[in-house]
């Protein structure tokens, strides 16, 4: 796939709203043909097909999986079935993105890489956060030294919710509550900026069913930085962001993971909102597009991993999420 203008061909696994929004991405990408859907049933993936003008549905995830048209399968389940539909999908020669949290623990993650740099094979998290241009340029000043030595991290993100026992989010088999659903961006956020934490410590409320619903971290660096961050299914947070170095902090108001604007506050100057692009409605569809032109770049330039989101960095969250649970008391049967 050396072509740099060849049309990369996408299969959709899983019919949900994350997949609905992917696609509609997708489709407004002149170089991006989504051609296949599959899901648990024929009739869930004849009606995703039919209402995106999807030209093939299949009713498993092995027939997806086995389709020599697709070049890059988009892994849109929750995140306790990445490590099955994603392995199937690598095993059959597929490339793949797939959707956040990466896997459900460490071990599947690290299962999955070894099996796509065996095979030879494109794969990434789909961390949107990393792809966005806004964040991107954010790091560029940083790293040009724009408030110093980077300190203190804080970051929320948290939606108010009222989930019955029966619901995913409360649901231990399905790796349920804030950390793995919400609590993956902030501590990806603050691992962005600071790599993967020396000390890491956590409190979180548990339901009945012993998932998290408010949740609390902090992360310690040996060279003395430390990030504050929090998730919760029962509070909405606005998931505001603060970066604080040596000389200054950048504040980004709400929505640090995909943010549309951030400010930056310098000792003794004025402060500067820096944006890249205008506001617009379809602002979510636009982060995602970013992202799926970064893996269409790769595959087209025969990378197996992005630079934008390597997979040593999502095995890293990994490990420090699944550290997490084990100090918030948290475990999911049958995997752990």
């Amino acid at each position: 796939m050396s072509d740099g203008t060849q049309t990369i061909r996408w299969g959709i696994l899983a019919t949900g709203g994350i997949a609905a929004t992917f696609t509609e991405a997708l489709l407004t990408m002149p170089d991006a043909e989504v051609v296949a859907v599959g899901s648990r049933t024929l009739d869930g993936a004849k009606a995703f097909a039919e209402r995106y003008g999807i030209p093939r549905a299949y009713g498993s995830w092995a027939e997806l999986a086995a389709d020599d048209g697709v070049d890059v399968v988009y892994v849109a389940t929750p995140h306790s079935a990445h490590r099955a539909a994603a392995g199937l999908c690598l095993e059959a020669g597929r490339a793949v993105l797939c959707e956040k949290a990466f896997t459900i623990n460490s071990r599947e993650a690290h299962e999955l890489v070894d099996l796509a740099r065996d095979r030879g094979l494109f794969l990434m998290e789909a961390m949107w956060t990393y792809c966005n241009p806004l964040v991107r340029h954010l790091l560029a000043l940083i790293a040009e030294g724009v408030i110093g030595e980077v300190r203190d991290v804080s970051a929320a993100f948290g939606f108010a919710g009222e989930f019955p026992p029966s619901h995913r989010l409360r649901d231990p088999a399905q790796g349920g509550g804030a950390l793995l659903d919400l609590g993956v961006y902030p501590v990806s956020f603050a691992q962005l900026l600071l790599g993967e934490p020396d000390a890491i410590q956590a409190w979180a409320h548990l339901t009945p069913e012993r998932v998290d619903d408010n949740t609390g971290i902090v992360l310690g660096w040996n060279d003395g930085a430390v990030a504050t961050l929090s998730c919760s299914i029962t509070a909405d947070t606005g998931a505001p962001a603060t970066i604080t170095g040596t000389t200054g902090r950048i504040e980004i108001a709400e929505g640090f993971f995909h943010p549309e604007r951030f400010t930056i506050h310098r000792q003794g100057e004025t402060p500067v909102t820096v944006r890249l692009s205008e506001v617009t409605s379809d602002h979510d569809r636009g982060t995602l597009r970013h992202e799926a032109a970064e893996v269409m770049r790769a595959l087209r330039a025969g990378e197996t991993e992005s630079p934008l989101v390597p997979l040593a960095g999502t095995l890293s969250v990994m490990r420090t999420l699944d550290a997490v649970r084990e100090r918030i008391g948290v475990t999911y049967p049958g995997v752990d």
